[in-house]
């Protein structure tokens, strides 16, 4: 989501829940959310998601705003069901990506986005062409004054899937990553093929860590990236990333790899 937009709707949350005369704790009650999580929404230190926003409107008597503002950002390019994360991604301060499959959205080259966001065969070319630029104006977190920290650890399988034609994206998606891994606030580990079979094989997953110090995770699925904070799963995934994070290379031998890949390739 566009840090304008996301903004516009935490502020106008506020906004409107103060000119209602209601506290956080009331509103919560009214929302079926406790005050500490409505304070966080609209802090941007958690997510907020479609049901909470319509319900909202409804407590508020605001008129489906909220809602229609989620819709203004969802034509701006980005699929609905990933505009929590994207947000929370935004406010992070250590982002923690675990792909077995991809190459990361935040470090994807533009070549590759495209080529992948083109996998969907439902999408028109306009729809590709504003997801791909939506996808690279996101990349920006990692380059503006004081980013976010992001360990990003992929498996070599992901390295090795190309066809003949895709050849050239993928040396060129090669290059890039080790472009990124050199920036001081980004690291880049692949677990080797030798690794065998591991946890990360169940699917990919994400990490974020807020200003509060506190932990949102996402599992991405065919259909949706929905934020997760329950206690007992991000307690799951945080062991889970120490697992993957162990069978991975080092930040050095990772980018060696890398370089081979390009080698063996060229």
């Amino acid at each position: 989501m566009q840090e304008s937009t996301a903004d516009l709707i935490r502020a106008q949350l506020r906004r409107r829940r103060v000119a209602a005369g209601l506290s956080q704790e009331e509103f919560g009650k009214l929302v079926h959310y406790s005050a500490s999580m409505v304070s966080a929404v609209e802090t941007g230190s958690r997510p907020y998601d479609r049901p909470f926003l319509a319900r909202t409107d409804e407590a508020l008597g605001s008129g489906g705003l909220l809602v229609a503002l989620l819709r203004i950002a969802e034509r701006e390019g980005q699929p609905a069901s990933v505009l929590p994360w994207l947000d929370i991604q935004r406010m992070a301060r250590q982002l923690r990506v675990f792909e077995p499959t991809l190459i990361p959205g935040l470090l994807q080259s533009e070549g590759y986005a495209r080529a992948v966001i083109r996998c969907d065969d439902l999408l028109s070319d306009e729809e590709v062409e504003q997801r791909v630029a939506a996808r690279l104006d996101r990349q920006a977190i990692l380059t503006q004054p004081d980013p976010p920290q992001l360990i990003a650890v992929i498996d070599e399988a992901i390295l090795h899937r190309h066809a003949e034609s895709f050849r050239a994206i993928m040396i060129h998606q090669a290059k890039h990553l080790i472009a990124g891994a050199e920036r001081p606030n980004v690291s880049v580990h692949v677990i080797p093929l030798s690794a065998g079979l591991h946890i990360g094989l169940f699917g990919p997953f994400s990490l974020a860590r807020g200003v509060d110090g506190g932990w949102v995770a996402t599992m991405e699925t065919q259909l949706t990236a929905t934020p997760v904070d329950g206690e007992t799963e991000l307690a799951t995934l945080l062991a889970r990333w120490e697992t993957v994070r162990n069978e991975a290379l080092s930040r050095q031998q990772s980018i060696e790899l890398l370089e081979e890949v390009v080698k063996s390739w060229s």
